[in-house]
């Protein structure tokens, strides 16, 4: 057995307080793992994907855009990270049999950190080694600006130097002294070595040169062509990019839908093997579609509609287990801050205030989503209780209430004109950059596929509406809505977006440490909406560099109040629907599945 990691001679585990993972509500197995209903092999698993969210990334270097839950957790079966955590065995806390990391032990001082790997081949018989980790390194660094982690000050900029003093032992200096809680479980874990044996080349069937990447210019060559070989979908299938691998799955297909197959790797020598050979992705582009596959038999494991949990006698009667997958995330939908009419309105914080008293969360968490979701008030995942949380984002400081909303508005200048919205009046002083005359009319591009989504927005549009807020409401699919809210200046043509929601399963799943340097820190690497605060930017510094949950909590009570984006309830990752002789299914807190564990009747 190996420790979590060792520091100063002593073994530490991160474990958050109260989280409990969602494994204990699994009904007993069966022991009949003959049988399985999405086909019958013993050996196969069909598992259903969220509707409209399908994969379209496996490249194990992020891109904007591309850092859904489900290609995270694809990708991390094909190519095992450096450290890997996860909540699926009752706390958020490290599986070192997951990763490729044996032992980290962090200096007196944490301004250093060595790591060493364990005795690991890549699948093609060549050894994983700390020019691996090294090669990683050399890509983000040289290529951060459009790496989608990346975050001004965090990884890579912490790291002032990494040695390499023999294949299994690599030494990380930092630039300063660092919260080791922060750097094991937010910063190490984006770390995933590549094969610079094979992967150190600018074109297809290229020499590989493991020295290239060792300059700007020769790591920026290696990145293009990994991106662009990342963004030819079509070509998955047979590239020799996925034949160099860390992970318990290789790839077999995949198709331009989302569908796509894994297959064991039988190479694999690391200690989370896979026990179902075959699995097969499914993608849907409707909840119903999802539905019909399930109660037909083509699914294994799947989701169902929140509005079926009060019908899961006849999806236990059809062999399966209903379990509500709850996540450690929260849901938002960001502000366009630079969105060249609307900016200058979502930037006073007052009509952000205003805006959020006219979301009932309560209703819309127990009506909507039929119990299946839970109201959102800041920056930390709240559920469950945990020591990160602020009093005042536990309290909810902007609750439900029209009236005050409309009161605010109206005490900073805004009257309702004929069509019934709001308009700041000519001569009022509505806040720097609103012109006179500008009407407060929201647009929200929504992602569809999910019933519950839509009569979200429905019900908000309405409250909006009868409150003197104009609502526009856009829906396309969740790889869309990505696509089309790049961070980008006022005068940038693509610009345009205002208030994007990519929450159906959640908009944001947290490391174990959950802080908001990406999300809510000036330049963040998914700080979508350009929100710009200096003191959040201090808060969020304290928390890297603070080892107690006071910063954490400091940083709670100002995301609650300040409103760096619109907070809305946060569904369950999904409602599962698990064929009863399926083990290994404990569900990931974190958002990820991890299909290597899954087995029949074992």
């Amino acid at each position: 057995m190996r420790s979590t990691f060792a520091s100063r001679g002593r073994s530490i585990a991160l474990s958050v307080v109260g989280l409990a993972a969602t494994a204990g509500l699994l009904a007993g197995c069966s022991s009949d793992g003959g049988s399985s209903t999405g086909g019958g092999s013993s050996d196969e698993v069909s598992y259903a994907l969220p509707a409209n969210a399908t994969p379209n990334w496996l490249v194990p270097l992020a891109t904007a855009g591309k850092m859904t839950t489900h290609n995270s957790s694809l990708i991390h079966a094909l190519y095992e990270p450096l450290v890997a955590y996860d909540g699926s065995t009752g706390t958020v806390d490290r599986v070192a049999t997951a990763d490729i990391a044996k032992d980290i032990t962090f200096a007196d001082d944490d301004t250093s950190v060595t790591i060493t790997l364990d005795d690991r081949t890549w699948s093609d018989g060549e050894p994983i080694t700390s020019a691996d980790v090294a090669f990683w390194f050399d890509l983000v660094k040289a290529n951060k600006d459009v790496w989608g982690s990346y975050r001004a000050g965090s990884m890579p900029d912490l790291v002032s130097s990494v040695e390499t003093p023999d294949d299994k032992t690599v030494v990380l200096t930092f630039d300063g002294a660092y919260n080791e809680e922060w750097l094991l479980a937010s910063q190490l874990t984006l770390i995933t070595p590549l094969p610079v044996h094979a992967w150190s080349i600018t074109e297809d069937g290229g020499t590989p040169d493991p020295e290239l990447a060792k300059t700007p210019e020769g790591a920026q060559a290696i990145w293009e062509y990994l991106i662009s070989e990342g963004e030819d979908l079509s070509g998955y299938a047979g590239n020799p990019l996925f034949d160099t691998l860390s992970g318990p799955y290789g790839l077999e297909s995949f198709s331009d839908s989302g569908r796509m197959t894994l297959q064991k790797n039988e190479d694999y020598d690391g200690e989370d093997a896979a026990h179902i050979s075959t699995v097969n992705f499914l993608p849907f582009t409707s909840n119903d579609a999802e539905v019909a596959a399930v109660r037909s038999g083509d699914v294994d494991y799947g989701y169902v509609p929140t509005s079926e949990l009060d019908n899961s006698a006849q999806y236990e009667d059809l062999g399966f287990d209903v379990v509500n997958w709850d996540g450690w995330a929260i849901t938002y939908l960001p502000y366009n801050f630079n969105n060249p009419t609307m900016g200058p309105v979502y930037s006073q914080l007052y009509v952000r205030q205003a805006l959020q008293q006219l979301i009932d969360q309560d209703t819309i968490s127990d009506v909507i989503w039929h119990g299946a979701a839970n109201p959102v008030y800041g920056p930390v995942p709240q559920d469950p209780d945990n020591k990160f949380l602020s009093d005042e984002q536990r309290e909810n400081p902007y609750p439900f209430d029209p009236d005050a909303a409309k009161a605010l508005l109206e005490e900073n200048g805004w009257t309702l004109g004929a069509d019934g919205v709001y308009v700041c009046e000519t001569g009022a002083d509505c806040g720097d950059g609103i012109a006179d005359g500008q009407k407060l009319a929201i647009t929200i591009l929504s992602q569809s596929g999910s019933t519950e989504t839509d009569n979200m927005f429905a019900e908000m549009k309405s409250t909006f509406e009868e409150a003197g807020v104009g609502v526009t409401i856009e829906s396309a699919p969740l790889n869309t809505v990505l696509g089309s809210i790049p961070s980008c200046e006022s005068d940038s043509p693509e610009c345009t977006w205002e208030l994007p929601y990519f929450g159906t399963a959640g908009s944001w799943y947290f490391p174990a440490y959950p802080t908001g340097e990406q999300l809510f820190s000036t330049g963040g690497g998914s700080n979508f909406g350009s929100y710009s605060d200096d003191e959040m930017d201090e808060l969020i510094a304290g928390t890297l560099a603070a080892g107690d949950e006071t910063a954490m909590q400091e940083y709670s009570s100002y995301g609650a109040l300040n409103l760096p984006v619109m907070w809305v309830p946060n569904p369950v990752y999904q409602v599962s629907v698990i064929d009863s002789g399926l083990t290994g299914v404990e569900q990931d807190s974190m958002g990820n599945f991890h299909p290597q564990r899954w087995a029949w009747g074992e």
